[in-house]
């Protein structure tokens, strides 16, 4: 009895756990991007946030998804905390999903389901036919593994000791709370730990007044996750991290003492218990969601004084100088425009020179930060790319025209910067995880094409911001000096391999860096070549005038 008990609890919860994690991910990737793109570009409206989020984890089923989703958008400044916290509020709502689907009697229908989940998966060619299928199968093996959890428990329904257990969590609630969250923070998903709960319910082992506090202590645990995700990020992102273990905390502190309140609508809501659990649950949430709403504010002004810290403002890429209002004026516009290029190129640069870092120091703590910048700078090209596209609507003259595609062009090489600019962030991670060395003379010679390469930014943002055709020319010939020194560079690697000085993988490492270096330098002798093109377009127009 004792050996079935064991196998299965730990059997029904794995299989429930990875059903949960099976359904989650086959939404994510359904419309995972989308969501991204949808939480990114949210308004400063703290309910339209609240909303959206909701919505979002109701489909990805995990508000530990949404929140750490989130803070990876405010570590990286795509996001302000006001932002943030609306969005923390509106995942707890969506999360509830998880609890009333499991209140229905499905159960029984989990092996017909895990059935059809894999026929679709056996069958299915196009990527998304088969995302939607590894969703129905996630959602039986749910299902399976609550029926296989309950069906083991049920037997304890005759034990005095755990009948004994559950008394006390009905005398002392703390202790359920407590309890509660400590399995949450463990299994780091409250739709696991209320699964939980609700399988003890579906067996007759708990009743109301046990669970209340149980769920309770669920939405506090599930707050551990965002915790870890903030490990490293900046300061912003540690108070939503902290902002949203406050919130859960103070909502159980509110209801703690109206645990019969709950109960009395629990019963009225429903006459089956798993349901009312449920209830109890969506409840909870949306009217702490609803409390804390109005003061997102204030909320953030006291996190920001409470827990203080060095601001972090180098990720800060949302566009700034792109103001609708403006495009009636294409001249402003368009300069509007280069504005926000050059912030984008000055990112690539900070890219560049972290990856570099990292490379020469062996140290693989900004990392991460350069591909949260490349995601800045592929959210930065789209949103240029969607202003020219609304000024095109405008009535412009010819010569204002004709920049649109000038451009559109260069914001792409910009953003083919970053592209190879996360590429040297792979290379140092290769060489840290592998333990490569380089030659002291490769070592060199990796640092001069970097500073050349550093020098042509420089050139190029100069170029770009006044039209400044001298800088422009610089860059020219800069790019002309990098293709000669890749040249040379690789005939010196061949030299080394050789005389037996370099080995074979450090030498990948070598021949790629120096290539993307290469690479770079034609993105922006292209960048340097629009400025001068335009510019001699409107010279010619000027003489013909």
């Amino acid at each position: 009895m004792v050996q079935g008990l064991i196998f299965g609890i730990f059997g029904g919860l794995g299989l429930f756990i990875y059903g949960i994690w099976v359904m989650s991910e086959g939404l994510q990737k359904i419309c995972g991007e989308k969501m991204r793109k949808i939480l990114s570009g949210l308004t400063n409206n703290p309910f339209k946030g609240a909303m959206v989020s909701a919505g979002v984890t109701s489909l990805t089923q995990s508000s530990s998804a949404t929140t750490v989703m989130t803070i990876g958008f405010v570590n990286a400044n795509l996001m302000t905390l006001k932002q943030a916290l609306g969005i923390v509020f509106g995942a707890n709502i969506g999360t509830t999903i998880t609890a009333q689907l499991i209140a229905f009697k499905l159960t029984d229908f989990a092996l017909p389901v895990i059935g059809i989940g894999m026929l679709m998966l056996l069958f299915a060619k196009k990527k998304r036919t088969k995302n939607i299928a590894n969703f129905v199968l996630g959602f039986g093996i749910l299902f399976l593994g609550l029926k296989i959890m309950t069906g083991a428990v049920k037997p304890l329904g005759d034990s005095a000791l755990f009948n004994d257990i559950f008394v006390s969590f009905s005398r002392y609630p703390v202790l359920a709370i407590l309890a509660a969250a400590v399995v949450t923070a463990i299994t780091q998903s409250s739709s696991v730990t209320t699964g939980m709960v609700l399988g003890l319910a579906m067996a007759n082992l708990i009743d109301l007044h046990a669970a209340i506090p149980l769920i309770l202590g669920c939405n506090i645990g599930t707050c551990v996750t965002a915790l870890i995700a903030s490990i490293g990020a900046n300061v912003t992102a540690k108070r939503v991290a902290i902002a949203h273990i406050f919130f859960n905390v103070l909502g159980v502190i509110i209801f703690f003492p109206f645990i019969s309140l709950l109960q009395t609508f629990a019963v009225a809501s429903s006459d089956y218990l798993p349901r009312q659990i449920a209830n109890v649950h969506t409840l909870f949430n949306v009217v702490t969601t609803l409390i804390f709403l109005p003061f997102v504010g204030q909320y953030a002004t006291a996190l920001m004084k409470v827990f203080k810290g060095k601001e972090e403002e180098e990720f800060d890429y949302m566009p700034k100088y792109l103001e609708p209002h403006l495009l009636s004026t294409p001249p402003i516009a368009i300069d509007a425009v280069k504005k926000e290029t050059v912030r984008t190129l000055e990112l690539t640069k900070k890219m560049i020179n972290l990856a570099m870092e990292s490379f020469y120091k062996n140290n693989p703590k900004s990392l991460d930060k350069i591909t949260r910048g490349e995601e800045a700078v592929d959210s930065m090209r789209e949103a240029v790319t969607n202003y020219l596209v609304d000024l095109m609507g405008e009535e412009l003259t010819r010569a204002q025209s004709q920049k649109i595609p000038v451009l559109l062009h260069v914001i792409n090489d910009v953003e083919r910067i970053g592209d190879h600019a996360e590429n040297l962030r792979d290379l140092a991670e290769q060489k840290i995880d592998s333990g490569l060395k380089l030659s002291d003379k490769a070592f060199e010679e990796c640092k001069k094409i970097h500073e050349e390469v550093d020098l042509m930014i420089d050139s190029t943002i100069e170029s770009l911001k006044a039209n400044n055709i001298h800088e422009a020319r610089v860059v020219l010939k800069l790019e002309e000096r990098i293709n000669s020194m890749r040249e040379m560079f690789k005939d010196n690697h061949i030299h080394r391999l050789e005389d037996g000085k370099c080995d074979a993988l450090s030498g990948v490492v070598f021949l790629d860096l120096i290539s993307n270096f290469e690479k770079i330098a034609d993105h922006l002798d292209n960048v340097a070549q629009k400025v001068i093109d335009g510019l001699q377009w409107e010279q010619r127009q000027k003489s013909i005038a």
